[in-house]
């Protein structure tokens, strides 16, 4: 694999590492409702603690605006982070100010600190290189190496991802490096049948991933809201169901393209259509190609895929032994739309192959409906940096490691 790993950077008994991982994870009344991605890290969160490293990690958590948040505060994911690997977890109330500094002059061998959310500081995010430069620079003053953690970032350049990478001696950890280790299988050795599941609100946020995947693929299943530009292209009306009508072009192209590759395209045959976009609306299942005409008219909105759809869905994947899914089927959030996707993730457990859930939504929902983490072959820890790999896109946190590509 041609990217730095951890044996790169050779012993770093004593020595300061920063290490770059992803915990922007779902908060609700402080209280974590995911911790997916910090129970992904503690691999090589344990591996740099164990080699008696002094170990400072970064992190972002949701979209605040270059200033501190209280909302969006990393407090508890240093609390929850310490509970899960048993040892104290020392937290920062800045990045690089006074707070920090000391709690890093303060870290003995084999223990480790967490800094406050980086996106309080404006230059994490900056479209301007120097201040980039200049915030990664502060970051590293002191520290000995830098590893890369977060794959749900390595597809932005910021200072943390990019220009941090840059200014100390780096690597890829674990987590990456197993990240690139599976994603890779998808776009270079898949095993076949080769089925790629996808589903979630907008056809536009997968364009990319269906025009490179599809010469590769035996299989694609289409699902979620995304389904009814699938479905208008076809000629079906979709009432009030969620329409990109300016992809419709496009997705025809896909679905021409498809058949004239011999793939197998799987559209949803039944929908299970509502009166509202609510979690107690009124609901019926109807034929695919007769929204329209259910009881609820034109104002009736497609939020879940059928029973008839979901077996045989179900049955494409267990038939196939490398699956990628991306996407819910319908609204999972709202249980009377959540069975679509549960019977997905229960397929997906059942493949006999390699099954990868593509994060993001994907990976919520799988957590949600009560499967676990070890149910599947791999649940990927970034949604867009997942879907932008298998476009065959440029990673800029990747390159920064001397990632060369496909």
């Amino acid at each position: 694999m041609a990217i730095r790993t951890l044996d790169a950077l050779g012993d770093l008994s004593g020595r300061t590492v920063l290490i770059r991982c992803d915990f922007n994870v779902p908060l609700q009344d402080g209280k974590i409702t995911d911790e997916g991605r910090i129970v992904a890290s503690l691999p090589t969160l344990r591996a740099l603690l164990e080699q008696g490293a002094k170990v400072v990690a970064i992190s972002h958590l949701g979209r605040p605006k270059g200033a501190p948040e209280a909302q969006y505060s990393l407090a508890p994911v240093a609390a929850r982070l310490g509970e899960l690997l048993g040892t104290e977890v020392a937290f920062a109330t800045d990045t690089v100010g006074e707070e920090a500094q000391r709690v890093r002059i303060a870290l003995q061998d084999g223990q480790l600190a967490l800094l406050e959310n980086l996106r309080f500081d404006p230059r994490e995010t900056s479209k301007d290189d120097e201040e980039r430069a200049t915030f990664a620079a502060e970051l590293a003053a002191g520290a000995d190496a830098f590893v890369s953690d977060g794959f749900g970032v390595v597809h932005r350049a910021q200072a943390s991802v990019v220009e941090l990478a840059g200014a100390l001696p780096s690597a890829a950890g674990l987590l990456v490096e197993r990240e690139l280790e599976v994603l890779s299988r998808l776009t270079e050795t898949p095993e076949r049948p080769y089925a790629v599941v996808l589903g979630g609100s907008k056809v536009s946020d997968k364009l990319g991933v269906i025009e490179h995947l599809l010469p590769r693929v035996d299989r694609l299943l289409i699902g979620g809201g995304m389904l009814f530009t699938f479905l208008k292209a076809q000629g079906h009306e979709v009432a009030s169901s969620l329409l990109e009508a300016d992809q419709l072009d496009r997705v025809r192209e896909y679905i021409a393209d498809a058949e004239q590759r011999g793939i197998e395209l799987l559209l949803p045959t039944d929908v299970v259509v509502a009166a509202a976009f609510d979690k107690d609306a009124e609901h019926e299942t109807v034929a695919a190609d007769a929204i329209g005409g259910s009881r609820f008219g034109d104002a009736g909105i497609g939020l879940d895929i059928g029973p008839e759809s979901a077996a045989a869905f179900a049955d494409a994947i267990r038939g196939s032994r490398t699956v990628f899914w991306n996407g819910p089927m319908g609204v999972f959030e709202m249980p009377a739309f959540a069975h679509g996707t549960k019977a997905i993730a229960q397929a997906l457990t059942e493949t006999e192959g390699l099954a990868v859930v593509g994060g993001g939504d994907s990976a919520a929902a799988v957590r949600q409906l009560g499967f676990d983490d070890t149910d599947f072959g791999h649940i990927s820890t970034g949604g867009g940096a997942s879907l932008e790999f298998l476009e065959g896109a440029s990673l800029p946190g990747l390159e920064a490691l001397g990632w060369e590509g496909r």
